[in-house]
């Protein structure tokens, strides 16, 4: 809170006692309606029953435990398994596609802070951002088309001879880990070069000058700076993936269900509100504490990840 305070007061003094208003009551509009009193509300949907709309408020409107029981067991006693996988498979496929963005971006984040100058820069910057112009669930349906079994990638690699028949990457999840990994790759990249840009290259070039070669030059000199750019976008990537809805739908195989698609099925089909506002909670209890895990695993505090 002290940190909190010197910063209005330090905005205050910069740009007036207007602007810092405006933004005081801009950010807590955002987070107490936005954020707070939405999950408060999925919360105590979570401990109550499904009921009539004429039994809400009576009697039989108390809180119970037994939405978050149905998550971890059957009626009968036995564990539930369906939804204990389906909830673990798509943690492992979230953590999956956030490796392959972080392997992807930190490259091209490097060489836009470091190494493109200029016009290159500027284009580099133009290309990352055009193609999300186009509207979210377009992409994921373009996607679908390029790995479909008549699509660009089996066409060229039958032409190529390195299958015979089309290859069914819907089914394999294949077109779902790219969909993915591309849909939340801008929110990778900037943090990355949000950090790395703060690097002086004469490090670099000091460690290069002293023979080091240029994987222990990125190992011990580049990444200890990049890490928290690099934390901040994993927990965002990791996050929002295993929040996804449309992708999985549009790009998920038939036997592979996402755990949000079983929140969905609860919410709407089911209108079992309460069951899915019990499974809701599960999912962001549980995605919170993985990264708080990671960040404990890689030394990263939660000050490091604002900077």
């Amino acid at each position: 809170m002290k940190h909190l305070t010197q910063a209005y007061r330090a905005l205050a003094n910069r740009h007036g006692l207007g602007a810092a208003l405006f933004v005081a009551i801009a950010v807590t509009l955002w987070v107490v309606v936005f954020i707070t009193l939405p999950q408060l509300s999925m919360l105590d949907y979570s401990f109550r029953f499904n009921l009539p709309a004429d039994q809400i408020g009576t009697d039989a409107d108390h809180y119970t435990l037994d939405n978050f029981h149905s998550f971890f067991f059957n009626s009968d006693g036995s564990l539930n398994t369906l939804d204990l996988v389906i909830l673990g498979r798509t943690l492992l496929a979230a953590a999956i596609v956030t490796l392959i963005d972080v392997l992807i971006c930190y490259p091209i984040a490097y060489i836009l802070a470091h190494g493109a100058k200029g016009v290159a820069a500027r284009l580099m910057v133009i290309g990352l951002i055009l193609p999300y112009w186009i509207n979210e669930i377009l992409r994921a349906f373009a996607f679908r088309v390029l790995f479909g079994a008549t699509g660009v990638v089996n066409t060229v690699g039958m032409q190529m001879g390195l299958w015979d028949v089309p290859v069914d990457f819907i089914r394999a999840d294949v077109a779902l880990y790219f969909g993915l990994s591309y849909a939340y790759i801008l929110l990778m990249i900037f943090p990355m070069y949000n950090a790395i840009e703060a690097l002086d290259h004469t490090q670099v070039e000091a460690a290069r000058d002293m023979g080091a070669p240029l994987w222990r030059v990125h190992w011990r000199v580049v990444l200890p700076i990049a890490k928290p750019g690099i934390v901040s976008g994993a927990t965002m990537v990791f996050m929002l993936t295993a929040g996804a809805l449309a992708a999985p739908q549009i790009l998920g195989g038939p036997s592979n269900l996402w755990f949000t698609q079983v929140i969905y099925q609860w919410f709407n089909e089911s209108s079992n509100w309460p069951r899915g506002s019990a499974y809701a909670v599960v999912l962001l209890l549980t995605c919170i504490s993985f990264v708080l895990l990671m960040m404990r695993v890689f030394k990263v505090s939660v000050g490091e990840i604002g900077k």
